[in-house]
């Protein structure tokens, strides 16, 4: 296990989140930790959510298969604690990604800020739970590669996101910014999600 969940469940409150956390759902290849009790309230199911993503994900991922990762669901406090303390970053994100070592079955961890989910997907005018799996496998592709750093990594990685969120029965992300025939110019959400 990387940083952030085992961090998280071996020394709760550590890093800004409360001291009683849910009991890990080890459900498929996503093991979820709803450390904020505000998803619950959110998503029908956040642990069954996140398991359908990476479920999808691993349908297309073939490295997926087998493997496993954790899904911290928490607050925006705790990922800033998280963002500032690994990223030197002292501010919220929607989601943080920490890839595992490459050895063994486990892939790595990721953090997913409520507060800014919820904002972002209220903005967007979508569902929570769409943009809530949307967040999910971005951040499940970068425990396995993917980066949206330059235009190709980016096409690549959103390429991949509709095919999955597509098996999911989300709509495209991106129908407004297609980035097929132009450059990667979505510079604030590119700074947004980020991999450690």
């Amino acid at each position: 296990r990387s940083k952030t969940a085992a961090t998280v469940m071996e020394t709760p409150g550590d890093i800004g989140g409360p001291e009683d956390t849910d009991v890990p759902d080890d459900i498929g290849g996503m093991e979820t930790i709803i450390e904020d009790a505000g998803w619950n309230a959110a998503l029908d199911d956040p642990a069954a959510l996140a398991v359908a993503c990476y479920d999808a994900a691993a349908r297309l991922e073939p490295v997926l298969e087998g493997g496993s990762a954790a899904l911290l669901m928490t607050d925006d406090a705790t990922v800033q604690g998280l963002n500032a303390r690994f990223r030197g970053k002292n501010a919220p994100t929607n989601v943080l990604a920490f890839p595992a070592e490459p050895e063994g079955c486990f892939l790595g961890d990721i953090a997913l800020a409520r507060q800014t989910c919820l904002r972002e997907a209220g903005e967007k005018g979508i569902a929570a739970a769409d943009h809530a799996a949307h967040l999910i496998v971005h951040g499940v592709l970068h425990l396995i590669g993917y980066d949206h750093q330059c235009e190709e990594g980016a096409v690549d990685m959103e390429r991949r996101e509709r095919a999955i969120l597509d098996l999911l029965g989300v709509a495209d992300p991106y129908a407004d910014e297609s980035y097929e025939d132009g450059p990667y110019t979505d510079e604030p959400y590119k700074d947004e999600v980020e991999t450690l």
